[in-house]
């Protein structure tokens, strides 16, 4: 059965912490940045979880352990445990442990929480390509992580060695910028070896799988700053979505999306998870209204009128550029309207 095309945000008459019962949140840009909690998320958390809500977070970054990961969030004011953190080093660890008969000796590129995730799988830990792995798993290792690696990985997957990465996120944030994620990492091995990995992490269905097996989520609810991952992962488990701009996403890619990168919701910041969602409204000829603003398509670009609060003139602008794009990517010109609303 073909998937109708979104062509404007959706609203919601309830809050959504109420409308579903769980919520994925990605942690980079939605969370944290740099380590330190993003403004209202603290809050915003507390409330959705006094409220009945499960929060769960759910990271490509294969580096730190789950308990490392609830121990920073629990530092920061967000109560955590292990089991409520699920990482692209669980999801790999599934797909290698369901391919690989038990024990089966896996040569691991990358770092502790990679290791910890397959070693709780069972599966036998090697450190060259000489030891005669059965397979070739790659996660990020960090910012030091020895160069070297990637020729042991080269080396057994030129013998035939079936390979798997976590991820294939390009970049990862720091507290100093963006810097070379797994992806990049991902793409020196293919380049020496011409393979292709069998991938786990955001946005492929193993991830999805991983998380909705871990939390028994029945209605959940993916909340995300990157279109290519997060949200898209939503769109290919078929689950609703929230982008939230405190991230990498900003006005024109949200407008310019495709139909998978197209989120189900808008806000601001997480506190968006606490209220309902306005609607955007079809009005008179091809304009969509949402909170006093009014936005249309005409002469190859978009405009914006009325006033309000900013969010929701980016939701009418987003109805009016996916409706014009249908099922491709929006090429009108938004900058001016953009302009007004100083996201």
């Amino acid at each position: 059965m073909s998937r109708s095309v979104r062509t404007r945000p959706e609203g919601s008459g309830q809050a959504l912490s109420e409308a579903y019962d769980t919520a994925l949140l990605d942690l980079d840009g939605v969370v944290y940045a740099g380590g330190k909690a993003i403004v209202h998320a603290v809050a915003a958390l507390a409330t959705a979880r006094a409220g009945g809500m499960h929060l769960a977070y759910v990271t490509n970054n294969a580096l730190r352990t789950p308990d490392t990961v609830a121990a920073h969030l629990t530092e920061l004011g967000i109560p955590t445990e292990a089991g409520d953190v699920i990482t692209s080093a669980q999801a790999v660890a599934r797909l290698v442990s369901e391919q690989m008969p038990p024990g089966a000796r896996v040569l691991v590129i990358g770092g502790e929480g990679l290791r910890v995730a397959l070693s709780e799988r069972g599966l036998t830990l090697v450190e060259s390509a000489d030891d005669d792995p059965a397979a070739v798993v790659q996660g990020y290792g960090g910012s030091d992580f020895p160069w070297g690696r990637f020729g042991e990985a080269s080396y057994a997957i030129a013998r035939g060695v079936p390979w798997f990465a976590s991820n294939t996120d390009l970049t990862i944030p720091s507290g100093r910028g963006i810097a070379p994620g797994n992806g990049a990492a991902v793409e020196v091995v293919r380049i020496a070896t011409g393979a292709e990995p069998q991938v786990a992490g955001k946005p492929l269905p193993p991830m999805h799988r991983e998380t909705i097996l871990r939390t028994g989520a029945e209605q959940p609810l993916v909340v995300g700053d990157r279109l290519d991952t997060d949200i898209e992962g939503a769109f290919n488990g078929g689950v609703d979505a929230l982008l939230v701009l405190t991230g990498v996403t900003d006005g024109a890619q949200l407008l310019a999306a495709p139909p998978q990168h197209r989120p189900t919701f808008v806000d601001t910041d997480l506190r968006g998870m606490l209220t309902g969602q306005p609607e955007v409204v079809a009005v008179d000829g091809d304009g969509f209204w949402c909170g006093g603003w009014t936005a249309t398509a005409a002469g190859g670009h978009l405009e914006l009128d009325g006033e309000g609060a900013a969010v929701d003139g980016l939701r009418a602008l987003c109805a009016a550029a996916w409706t014009a794009a249908g099922d491709g990517v929006c090429e009108l010109d938004g900058g001016k309207a953009l302009a007004r609303l100083d996201l």
